[in-house]
């Protein structure tokens, strides 16, 4: 099995409605790049791994993986980036709210940046959510701002392209992947940022609420925060090439 260009990571909870149309605009986005989607079903229970076997039986770019029991966002889309075969992995939310024709603009920031640049991150434009979910999240994005020095706007958007081996260096925690610019950054890369217009998802409510989001998130900041200033060293590594002195020639060889 060949090795693809991009991973696309979907945590999905109860979303079996909105898969079938996201998968499909996934597939017309990424048309141009050799590409799997890993769907992370987060311990669903309306059916949505039926939908998904049944998608996946004529779409061969889909894999499926299945928590026993839902542990949240975060997990699911670690679960994803542990089994991910991609250079770059593209992180999108299962409930269709962004929109994956962003994907491409987002790979050509990330490229364009250079090695040194590890995530492009969508910053959302016209929110749908309710107001309460807005001001939580303006609040917690404004505090997150200012401690963390992170130069991003918006760093709840699910929608980023990120170097894989860049995401596997950042550490782990519940939360972790609301503060993914900050991590980078602490690691020595670089962020770049794509402006994309929110929509209103075509079925169902929010499966992640308020207190996994926006309160709970405010907690782990300054964990984040903490990280940070424990990393201020981070020297260039250049591999020292050592010079070898020859192996002998075999004893019949000095002998001839």
């Amino acid at each position: 099995m060949s090795t693809p260009e991009i991973t696309v990571v979907v945590p999905a909870k109860d979303e079996r409605d909105n898969l079938p149309f996201l998968l499909d605009e996934i597939a017309a986005a990424l048309s141009a790049w050799s590409f799997e989607v890993i769907v992370v079903d987060d311990g669903s229970t309306d059916g949505t791994a039926d939908v998904l076997a049944e998608y996946g039986r004529d779409h061969g770019f889909l894999r499926v993986l299945r928590h026993d029991r839902s542990g949240g966002q975060s997990c699911a889309v670690r679960s994803g980036l542990l089994h991910a075969r991609g250079r770059v992995l593209i992180t999108i939310d299962g409930d269709g709210e962004n929109d994956p024709a962003y994907m491409p603009e987002l790979l050509a920031a990330l490229q364009a940046g250079g090695p040194m640049t590890g995530l492009a991150a969508g910053q959302r434009l016209g929110r749908k959510a309710s107001f309460v979910k807005r001001v939580a999240s303006r609040a917690a994005n404004r505090l997150r701002g200012a401690l963390l020095q992170d130069n991003t706007r918006d760093s709840g958007c699910g929608l980023k392209a990120i170097r894989t081996e860049v995401f596997k260096r950042l550490p782990y925690f519940d939360g972790w992947h609301r503060f993914l610019p900050a991590l980078v950054i602490r690691e020595g890369f670089q962020v770049t940022h794509v402006d994309i217009v929110d929509r209103q998802r075509r079925h169902g409510a929010s499966k992640y609420g308020i207190f996994d989001r926006a309160l709970v998130g405010v907690l782990d900041l300054y964990g984040v925060w903490w990280l940070r200033r424990r990393r201020r060293c981070l020297p260039q590594i250049e591999e020292v090439v050592m010079e070898r002195h020859s192996a002998p020639a075999p004893a019949e060889e000095r002998a001839g």
